[in-house]
């Protein structure tokens, strides 16, 4: 067998595997043998999806669930083979098909970003200790330094509350605010948040020289008057408390 035949063959057989209803298997092939490979390949990717978005696979019928995966394994042509990133991929699969206005539950490509985003920040490559900072530093006097594995995350939907009882099928009027952080002992933790919250955060990683007291007082500036004393009050106590929880890490270096 010449080798452009050889890769013809490869490419059917995978085309087979994605897709056996509208790719028959190559032929010659012994349909038992095949069907090992269709079996095997289903139940790993299917496996690998359910542990790394445990709370939508609880949450369809089994057969939808399978549909689903059947969906993206015939449909869906990922940026990367790692399979540290298919859970990213699974959700890019589930956002366009919300655009495509598929019949998925409303909130399921928000809840899917939800559950990935727990592993992405458990793996991410970046390190606290390289980051140059004060550990013990006053983050509201000092400029505050924030930490790489936080991130702050805003949906529609609150998603951390989704389960089989509580399924909303129109969004609330306010979002969500939520911060997904690893901190020192590597640890990975969700925190609840408010708009101000993450307004300070885009303040602070927006002005990078600047104290934690003069983002608070540029963000009391939109406000009414007789609010700001209290705004200041308020994120000066929010900045101490993502230093606890090493959303801040502490202040920078002279």
């Amino acid at each position: 067998m010449t080798e452009p035949d050889f890769q013809a063959l490869q490419r059917d057989f995978a085309a087979h595997l994605r897709d056996p209803q509208a790719h028959p298997a190559p032929p010659h092939l012994e349909d038992r043998r095949v069907g090992v490979y269709r079996e095997l390949f289903f139940n790993n990717l299917e496996s690998l999806l359910a542990g790394n978005f445990p709370v939508i696979r609880r949450l369809l019928p089994d057969a939808d669930w399978r549909a689903l995966v059947r969906a993206f394994m015939a449909g869906w042509h990922s940026h990367t083979p790692l399979f540290t990133e298919i859970g990213r991929e699974f959700h890019r699969f589930l956002e366009q098909r919300a655009e495509h206005g598929s019949d998925d539950p409303p909130f399921l490509a928000e809840l899917a970003h939800y559950e990935w985003v727990e592993l992405a920040v458990s793996i991410d490559e970046s390190r606290i200790e390289d980051v140059p900072h004060d550990p013990a530093g006053d983050v509201v006097a000092g400029v505050p330094v924030l930490s790489p594995l936080a991130w702050p995350l805003a949906y529609r939907y609150p998603v951390h509350r989704i389960r089989d009882d509580f399924q909303p099928t129109a969004p609330p009027d306010e979002p969500t605010f939520l911060i997904v952080a690893r901190n020192r002992r590597d640890e990975v933790a969700f925190m609840g948040a408010n708009a101000l919250t993450l307004h300070l955060l885009e303040a602070v990683k927006a002005n990078p020289g600047r104290t934690g007291l003069d983002c608070l007082h540029a963000l009391a500036a939109a406000v009414e008057p007789s609010a700001r004393a209290a705004l200041v009050s308020a994120g000066a106590d929010m900045l101490r408390a993502l230093h606890a929880r090493d959303v801040v890490l502490g202040t920078a270096l002279d």
